[in-house]
């Protein structure tokens, strides 16, 4: 009979740079908190924090878990491979909830024995056995557990069970020809652990029992068994603690993974690439998305119209131009002519006040509903594609500080000179010389009149009255001239004003919504970055 069988293929060789890949998945599920699954995370988090105490602690021993159930063979096993009867066995079996360790090379294990809470009493050196055989120096640094019973009724015996089998370096599991397929440990340990089959041994104990004839085809049905749970690569060793049969085999093997120092890599290195997956797996496969400038442009514009940017400028040009018409058109003119400024109070209503001067708090109100629909919009169009866990991050930070950016933009509209009383240099000039001609007219008409009434004193007739209409003539000259100047000084007053508002709503705008959007943006590149380097394999 042979008593070592493997399945078909090699396993995979151990990944590069475990230090970094460990590191790597920290800095992944540090990023993710808050983002992703708090649960989820806070495992990322204990299988990376699990991995760094274990490379701290001594690599030169390797920690071999021996687990399986009531009956199984387990502790036989146990003793099976230190020689010594360590373990109590059948209806001896103890009841305390503690792993037995025994340890070949103690020096230097005893953080690790505290690390996997092994108590001192439940700690044997083989130092101590004056032992010089071979199978004593080939073992050493292989610190050898005896797990409690998976399928004790004791909660507390699996508890142990849990917390060790995530410790150990290689995990050997012993079935019995009687309960080899209970769906127990298939479901609860062997599938679930297909991400480290390549730390894990099956023993089949007590073959003595099973007819010679029979026991091929009962190793190829625990064949079948694992590679249903995806344990395709795992070794199989059929043996007899009992008559010792298989056992120089297992020990050869286990001998075999120290020397290489190949089964607390393998495991550390398995328990990353799983728990990568993971996190991958809840963070989605989609390309880190883009807040491309088309976006932000978009998002800007839509603030500025929820804040009435745009009308009030068209007010601005509005008031400016028609007040530089007022101000250069003939005086008298301007007595009869209401001043654009009222006029346009009609139009804004409460927003003229921030024309006017006279701006209470609710002066320009921005349209708070508004700013939320268009940073909204933002969110969904950057988050497209990415699973809902990081698309409702997006939608949150680009949603969260609408308050905010209501506030920024209200402050900015009350802080923004808008120029409704500002007049060009060139038109207030324009102003004095109507006055001027004014005064001309009056002084020619004045004159022409006293002249017809035959005052000697002034010149004739002609002279007064030729005065008074070259003056009119010159003032409605420059009132008509003057109208397409007062068209550009508006344009100029309200392209200011624009761009000094679309400014100030701009930085709003990047510090409340698109700064944050951003920052998810890079938190999303930082993970999927990270766990590339945690899952990256080694040809």
């Amino acid at each position: 009979m042979t008593l070592s069988h493997a399945p078909d293929g090699s396993s995979s060789a151990p990944r590069a740079d475990l230090g970094a890949r460990v590191t790597a998945l920290e800095e992944a599920a540090a990023t993710s908190r808050g983002r992703l699954d708090e649960a989820l995370v806070a495992e990322i988090e204990g299988v990376a924090s699990r991995a760094t105490t274990r490379i701290r602690l001594s690599a030169a021993h390797t920690v071999i878990g021996i687990a399986g159930a009531t009956g199984s063979g387990k502790s036989s096993t146990f003793n099976a491979l230190t020689g010594l009867e360590l373990s109590s066995v059948g209806v001896r079996r103890p009841t305390t909830s503690w792993a037995s360790a025994c340890i070949w090379g103690s020096d230097g294990a005893d953080e690790l024995m505290d690390w996997l809470g092994i108590p001192p009493r439940y700690r044997t050196s083989r130092d101590s056995m004056l032992d010089t055989s071979d199978e004593t120096r080939d073992m050493q640094g292989v610190v050898l557990l005896d797990l409690p019973d998976h399928d004790s009724t004791e909660v507390s015996h699996h508890d142990e069970v849990e917390r060790l089998v995530t410790k150990a370096d290689l995990l050997v599991w012993v079935l019995d020809p009687q309960k080899y397929a209970d769906a127990a440990i298939h479901e609860r340990y062997l599938a679930p652990y297909a991400a480290q089959q390549d730390v894990m041994l099956i023993v089949l104990n007590q073959i003595d029992s099973v007819p010679e004839e029979r026991r091929d085809a009962m190793i190829a049905d625990v064949r079948r068994l694992l590679d249903d749970d995806g344990l395709e690569r795992v070794r199989i060793f059929p043996v007899s603690a009992k008559e010792g049969w298989g056992i120089a085999d297992l020990r050869s093997e286990i001998v075999q993974r120290v020397a290489a120092k190949q089964a607390m890599v393998a495991r550390l290195d398995a328990d990353i690439v799983e728990a990568a997956d993971r996190l991958a797996a809840a963070s989605g496969d989609a390309r880190a998305p883009e807040l491309t400038d088309d976006a932000a442009s978009e998002l800007r514009t839509a603030v500025a119209a929820a804040a009435g940017v745009p009308p009030l400028v068209d007010s601005v040009e509005q008031v400016v131009a028609g007040r530089t018409r007022r101000a250069v058109a003939p005086t008298p003119q301007t007595w009869v002519t209401r001043d654009p400024l009222r006029r346009v109070e009609v139009d804004l209503g409460e927003a003229a006040a921030l024309l006017t001067g006279n701006r209470p708090p609710e002066a320009g109100r921005v349209q708070r509903s508004r700013l939320e629909m268009a940073a909204r919009a933002l969110g969904d169009r950057v988050s497209d594609g990415l699973v809902p866990a990081w698309a409702e991050a997006v939608q949150r930070a680009a949603t969260s500080d609408v308050d905010g950016l209501a506030g920024r933009v209200d402050d900015a509209l009350q802080r923004t000179d808008l120029r409704a009383g500002w007049l060009p240099g060139w038109a207030k000039a324009v102003r004095v010389v109507q006055w001027v001609l004014l005064v001309l007219v009056v002084l020619g008409l004045l004159a022409g009149i006293a002249a017809v009434a035959g005052v000697d004193a002034v010149p004739g007739p002609a002279v007064g009255f030729g005065v008074a209409v070259g003056a009119l003539v010159l003032s409605l000259v420059l009132g008509v001239a003057g109208r397409a100047g007062a068209a550009a000084a508006g344009r100029d007053a309200a392209a200011q004003v624009d761009d000094e508002l679309r400014q100030a709503t701009d930085v709003a705008v990047d510090a409340t919504v698109l700064a944050p959007v951003r920052a998810e943006i890079d938190a999303y590149r930082v993970v999927r970055e990270r766990l590339a380097v945690a899952q990256v394999r080694r040809d």
